[in-house]
């Protein structure tokens, strides 16, 4: 009975003993190599900002047949609105136009209506499917509310994770949350893909998902330290790694399932989001192994263990007096 209730698949056996710590310096190293790298591109070139945080105009329009980017390009090209930006959105018969601010809404409202009196002299029967406009001031707004939601979040973590564990742990943690953090900024530089409001709010899902996960590791190695006193921090962290190990990948990739439809068929709108989503599972489940476990082998391997009791070592016991012996000799010499 008690093997019917045993989990059909796992991932990793049960007694797998896979020495992580091995490869702690390697870890760390490409860890740091990555979000050095990653924060440069952050600067240089620079993040492609949506227009939550840049400002302007968005419109989409879907024409009659496929689009024809040259000939739309070149009716909207002598509008006096600024640089004017198309590409091809989804279908074919979809096209994104971007418009620079145009100052107050009056402004707007015109560059929008000239806009579509163009598109649709240069491709009859073209429809306007939406029309978004964020000024100058709403997107500076968004922009700096945005960066104090990762601030706050991270603070959070620091507080929850501080009070919980011993310091060694929670600046391991936090360490961890963000390097998380960069190379998934480092991956919206690289890929070009929008930072705006959607992808805050994906990287926020990441801290939360990367924080879970290092509780659950973490708590699996405080345990073991309790269970197992006289073992070595280097082979107790391999031991709780390897516990875990099954939980932390069976999480990472029912996650990670779940975001893939949306990164495939979701559109444009929600792949932006899909994507972050899914490299952040990759390094926040990697991190768990490889950054956060080596931070703590460094700041714990001579203070985690202090003031356990040593082993109790058993006192050398008396010879045994045979049955009928004498008694030994004292100084005067023998008792008669």
């Amino acid at each position: 009975m008690l093997g019917f209730y045993r989990p059909l698949f796992r991932l990793v056996p049960d007694n797998t003993k896979i020495q992580f710590m091995k490869g702690r310096i390697a870890g760390l190293v490409v860890s740091a190599i990555l979000s050095t790298a990653s924060v440069i591109l952050a600067f240089h070139p620079g993040l492609e900002q949506g227009i939550d945080f840049k400002g302007g105009i968005t419109m989409e329009a879907r024409t009659p047949g496929p689009a024809d980017l040259g000939r739309l390009r070149s009716a909207v090209s002598g509008l006096n609105v600024g640089d004017v930006g198309l590409q091809q959105f989804g279908d074919a018969d979809t096209v994104l136009i971007r418009l620079p601010v145009q100052g107050e809404e009056a402004a707007t409202q015109q560059a929008v209506s000239r806009v579509r009196g163009a598109l649709e002299a240069a491709a009859p029967g073209t429809r306007i499917l939406r029309t978004e406009a964020v000024g100058n001031r709403v997107s500076d707004e968004l922009f700096t509310g945005g960066l104090i939601a990762l601030a706050i979040s991270l603070g959070a973590m620091l507080i929850y994770i501080w009070v919980r564990f011993e310091w060694q742990f929670a600046i391991g943690a936090i360490a961890t949350l963000i390097l998380d953090t960069t190379k998934v900024v480092g991956f919206l530089a690289v890929t070009r893909i929008e930072f705006n409001l959607t992808t805050i709010a994906a990287i926020l899902t990441i801290i939360g998902f990367s924080a879970n996960d290092k509780v659950v590791v973490y708590d699996r190695m405080r345990e073991n330290l309790r269970k197992f006193k006289t073992m070595p921090l280097r082979e107790l962290i391999d031991r709780s790694i390897n516990e875990t190990l099954n939980r932390t990948l069976g999480t990472s990739m029912t996650l990670f399932l779940s975001a893939l439809p949306l990164a495939l068929f979701g559109g444009d709108t929600l792949a932006g989001f899909a994507w972050t989503m899914l490299f952040g599972i990759v390094v926040s489940a990697s991190s768990s192994i490889f950054i956060a476990a080596p931070i703590l082998l460094f700041l714990g391997e001579n203070r985690l263990r202090r003031g356990t009791e040593a082993p109790k070592v058993p006192a050398p016991r008396a010879p045994a007096v045979a049955k009928g012996q004498g008694v030994t000799q004292g100084a005067a010499g023998p008792r008669r």
